[in-house]
């Protein structure tokens, strides 16, 4: 589980390393890093506003995504073959999961540009 001290601690540290890098490379970081870097208000809309899933696809986390869809689609089917409850009782858990995720948008999505930014600096 994220730990907003540890995720700020670690982009603290990467900030600073940022800094110690030269004028071009530094210049060249933050134009990779502008192309991938993820807003975390994005995240949260996508996941407020869709129970599919969207928001784990803008973080490029696919398998998430499609277990959003699958759970959706089987709780759909569920509905239509009579099984009130046992689709009731899925779409209760998924929500409970990415209303969880809603809270914690920011520092999911915090420490995902961290991983990104600690990808990039590799290069360096």
């Amino acid at each position: 589980m994220l730990k907003q001290e540890e995720v700020d601690a670690e982009e603290e540290l990467l900030r600073k390393t940022i800094r110690e890098l030269s004028d071009d490379q530094r210049a060249e970081f933050y134009r990779q890093a502008g192309k991938a870097v993820k807003d975390p208000d994005t995240y949260a809309a996508l996941n407020w506003f869709f129970i599919t899933g969207l928001h784990h696809f803008y973080l490029g986390r696919w398998q998430w995504g499609l277990v959003d869809i699958g759970a959706l689609l089987v709780a759909i089917w569920c509905f239509l073959a009579g099984l009130i409850w046992a689709g009731v009782g899925l779409l209760v858990i998924v929500y409970s999961w990415e209303l969880w995720q809603l809270f914690r948008s920011q520092i999911i999505v915090q420490d995902w540009n961290n991983r990104l930014y600690r990808d990039l600096l590799r290069r360096y």
